[in-house]
Parts: C-alpha cells; sequence; structure tokens
C-alpha cells in the first residue's frame, strides 16, 4: 500500500478488489497523481501537498461490517506484555487483497514473518463486507500460530468519518478485539493504528475531538498511532493519540538519497510520545493514471533499516511497508492471495529473499548490536530494464523514471575478509571487504546476466549467479519492478 491512491473508475470496476495507494511524497517536484491534497504550511513535514492520496477503495459497500466481530469474546493475555520502551517491528498487511485466504493462508504467512523477526501485522482494511471474516481469520491465524500479534489499522481512505454515527464503526472493532489474546498491546492499552485520518471528524466539527470520541471515550483503554499526514508541527494539537506513523519517512523525497531530517521533525514535536517509523524497500506502480516510482537507488532497503538503528533510541517502532502490497511493488511477503491486477509487474519478481537480510537489520535494531554471521550471503536487486530505454507499452513510460539509474544493488555479510566480485557482461568489479556487512552497487550498461563470487585467501567460497537475474536493454514493457535474489541461507 502506499500513501494515497485512487484509480480511474473504469480500473475499480474491472478489479473490483482492493486498495490502492499511493506514497505521496516529493515537495519539490509535483507528482502526477490524483486528488490532491491541500498544502500544508510547512511542506517538509508533510510533503504531501505536492502529490496525492490516492487509492482506488475496493468498498462502496457502507454496511457496518460488524457480523464477524459482535459475537467474539476472549480472555486477555496478561503475560510478557509489551511496553512502549520495546523496541518491535510490524508489516503492514493489505487484508484488502485477501479475498481467497482461508485460516491457513495467514498461518503460512505469519510463520514467515515471524520467523524473521515481525512482531506483529498491522492489519491494514477498509469497509468491503467480507474483510471483517478475514481480520477474524488473521487474529484466528495468530492464535493458532502463538507468538505473534496483530492489531487493527483502519483504512481511512475507505471509511466515512464525518457524521458522529461514523464512529460507531471504528468503536465496534475496538470492543469487538480488545480482548483478543492476539491483538498487540502497548503499556496494557490495545493498539490501533489507520492510514490516513487526519481530516475526520466523526461530527464534532474538530479532528482530535473526533478521534476522541471513535478511539479512546467509553471505551477499553487504547494505544493510538496513526498514520495522519499533517505537518509536524501540529502534532502537539493532538490528544487523542500515543503517537503517530511517518509512512512517507519511508521513501526519499524527489531525487535525492534518504535522510533521517522528516523524521527527526516528527519526533521532535510528538512531545515524548511515540514514534512509528515507516522502511520499505521500493515503491513502482503501473496502472493508467497511476504509473510512477519512487527513488529506491543507494541500497534504500539497507540504508533506511541503518538510519532506524542509528537513531533507534528515538524510534519506538519500526513497520515494514509492505508484507504485500503488490500494487506498489514494495511487498516483501509471499506473492499470494488476490492480486490487484498487478501481474504484469509483479509475477517473477519474488521479493521473500529481502526478508532475510531484513532479519539482520531487525536484529540490530531490536539490540543494538550487529548479529552474528556465520555464514557468507550475498543480496542482490535492481531493475531487469535501463530506465530511458523505449518500450511498446500502453501504459507509458513512469514518471519519475529520471531518479533512478542502472545499478546493481549488492549488499555482501561476511565472516571474514574477503574479496567480492561482481559482474554483468562487460560490467565487472572487484571489492575488499571486512567482516560485517558491506554494500556495492555495479552499474548495468548492457544485455547481460549477473553473477557474483566470494574469494577468501585465494580460494572461491561462493558462486552465486541467480537464474533469471538478466539484464535486457530492450524492455518488453516499462517494468521499474525489482528483481531480487540471495545466495542460499
Amino acid at each position: 500500500m502506499a500513501l494515497g491512491r485512487a484509480e480511474s473508475v473504469c480500473l475499480i470496476l474491472l478489479m473490483g478488489l482492493a486498495f490502492f495507494r499511493t506514497v505521496a511524497h516529493s515537495t519539490t517536484i509535483p507528482l502526477p497523481l490524483l486528488n490532491v491534497r491541500p498544502a500544508f504550511a510547512d511542506a517538509s513535514d508533510a510533503f504531501i501537498s505536492s502529490a496525492a492520496s490516492i487509492r482506488p477503495s475496493t468498498s462502496i459497500n457502507t454496511t457496518l461490517p460488524t457480523q464477524a466481530i459482535q459475537s467474539q469474546s476472549f480472555k486477555a493475555r496478561s503475560l510478557n506484555m509489551p511496553t512502549s520502551t520495546d523496541k518491535l517491528v510490524f508489516a503492514h498487511f493489505m487484508v484488502g487483497f485477501t479475498l481467497s485466504y482461508g485460516v491457513a493462508d495467514w498461518e503460512r504467512n505469519i510463520d514467515i514473518a515471524k520467523s524473521k523477526g515481525i512482531d506483529a501485522f498491522a492489519l491494514n482494511f477498509g469497509t468491503d463486507s467480507w474483510q471483517s471474516g478475514q481480520i477474524s481469520n488473521a487474529y484466528t491465524a495468530a492464535s493458532n500460530s502463538g507468538n505473534f500479534k496483530v492489531f487493527l489499522s483502519f483504512d481511512m481512505t475507505a471509511f466515512v468519518c464525518q457524521g458522529s454515527g461514523d464512529a460507531n464503526v471504528i468503536r465496534q472493532f475496538i470492543s469487538g478485539y480488545n480482548e483478543h489474546p492476539s491483538q498487540l498491546r502497548i503499556d496494557g492499552k490495545m493498539f490501533v493504528s489507520t492510514f490516513s485520518g487526519e481530516s475526520c471528524t466523526f461530527g464534532t466539527g474538530d479532528v482530535n475531538q473526533g478521534w476522541l470520541n471513535a478511539v479512546k471515550n467509553d471505551l477499553p483503554p487504547t494505544y493510538f498511532v496513526p498514520a495522519f499526514f499533517v505537518d509536524s508541527g501540529t502534532l502537539s494539537a493532538y490528544s487523542s493519540f500515543d503517537g503517530i506513523f511517518n509512512w512517507n519517512g519511508a521513501w526519499p523525497r524527489g531525487s535525492s538519497d534518504i535522510n533521517f531530517d522528516p523524521d527527526q521533525s516528527y519526533i521532535n514535536n510528538l512531545g515524548g510520545r511515540s514514534y512509528m517509523a515507516g522502511v520499505s524497500p521500493w515503491f513502482f506502480a503501473h496502472y493508467p493514471g497511476k504509473n510512477f516510482i519512487y527513488r529506491a537507488d543507494e541500497w534504500l532497503w539497507a540504508e533506511r533499516w541503518e538510519e532506524l538503528i542509528q537513531h533507534r533510541n528515538e524510534v519506538s517502532f519500526a513497520q515494514v511497508i509492505s508484507w504485500n502490497d503488490y500494487s506498489e511493488s514494495h511487498y516483501v511477503g509471499p506473492v499470494d492471495g488476490t492480486q490487484p491486477g498487478s501481474q504484469a509487474w509483479v509475477d517473477g519478481f519474488d521479493h521473500q529473499d529481502w526478508t532475510d537480510l531484513m532479519q539482520y537489520y531487525i536484529a540490530a535494531y531490536k539490540t543494538g548490536s550487529d548479529p552474528l554471521i556465520s555464514k557468507d550471503r550475498i543480496f542482490l536487486w535492481g531493475r531487469l530494464y535501463p530506465a530511458g530505454a523505449d518500450a511498446p507499452d500502453g501504459v507509458g513510460r513512469p514518471d519519475n523514471w529520471q531518479w533512478t539509474e542502472d545499478y546493481l544493488w549488492a549488499v555482501v555479510l561476511l565472516t571474514s575478509p574477503a574479496q567480492v566480485t561482481l559482474s554483468c557482461g562487460p560490467s565487472i568489479q572487484s571489492f575488499s571487504a571486512g567482516a560485517g556487512l558491506s554494500k556495492f552497487k555495479l552499474p548495468l550498461t548492457a544485455s547481460c546476466s549477473v553473477s557474483s563470487h566470494i574469494v577468501r585467501n585465494g580460494l572461491t567460497t561462493l558462486n552465486f549467479a541467480p537464474s533469471g537475474f538478466n539484464f535486457n536493454t530492450n524492455p518488453p514493457s516499462y517494468n521499474f519492478n525489482s528483481f531480487v535474489a540471495a545466495s542460499p541461507a
């Protein structure tokens, strides 16, 4: 998912699926999105001013989705309760893409996520009547798997939130799942989040009071950490939340590299409340009317994690964007469920090898120390086609294509010093690397197949030439998704 999205009406009707969201994020170069949000006074904090929140919702059914939660009765789990000082990592999970899921599908994804260090899924959901049933399945699966939590993340680009009665839907979900043993609790309170919602008043005429009514007043205690797209200087005006989720911080602005300045601005204005940082490996959407990239160069996936580790004392929680948003190409989980018409750029582009690298960084974020490396590993990713090459593709070249360069991105984990070589056709480079984690890049200039190897003390200890990682200067389409591969664990 991403910050916002809105597809054309015909696309929504054709898909009949979940939400498309689009991260709004450049302050200097307007993005060709729809439904432009009003500009904020401080565009450096809310760089939605030049972009948009576009997210076609599959949900035009406004019937209260409460049938699946009205009869729930659970006993709360009280032991080993996490607190706001713990370093927890969540993954953003698009419930809207799970129409075909059963409990076993949720269990499979939870087991994978848990094995990589993820503590909980943020269940992003809208108002389609079937989604409440999948929320129930997710909670059940988390209980079956054990040692894993989930929490509600209301997609407020789908929920109606201007009338006083609109808060009842939110309140019913909170009351229904508050005591579920799989519900994430922080400081003993039910953790609740949103995507957007900064314009919701719930009939009060005031956003803060509206959310107090929706998630706080006369309800079990909640720990509310929404993704409001607001000027960071206004955060002190919101007594309704216990922290903020900075969705936009997961990607750099415009053609520049990622930095922590936007995060720091939020932190400085939170008054000691919790800060949840977004972290994402990629962004590319290729629909008519929603066709653009955000810059992921210079090892964004690795660099963003390293920022959060460096500032871990200020970052209460990290949320991976995303586990399964195929529409915007930043998924790290398995490609399953119901794709939102994204097959053209997702099929054949499995991203799960990113989770092994994520596992290394999560351990460092949680402990403050680099994990022990017991085996040499090579992680490789990059586009398969030149950014500037022409293709017979009716959707057209994605906007912002000039923000990315044609490189192979590599992260290497070494047990001891070694020589690392990356090659693709005429482009060959060798590097000396010490024990630990190192990052390298290789320019891609001709059609070629990617390969790599590690040499230590004159002996080749690892050869890795991932199948299918072929750079082609004559692209069949404008597919800017990333090919991801890693040597065996």
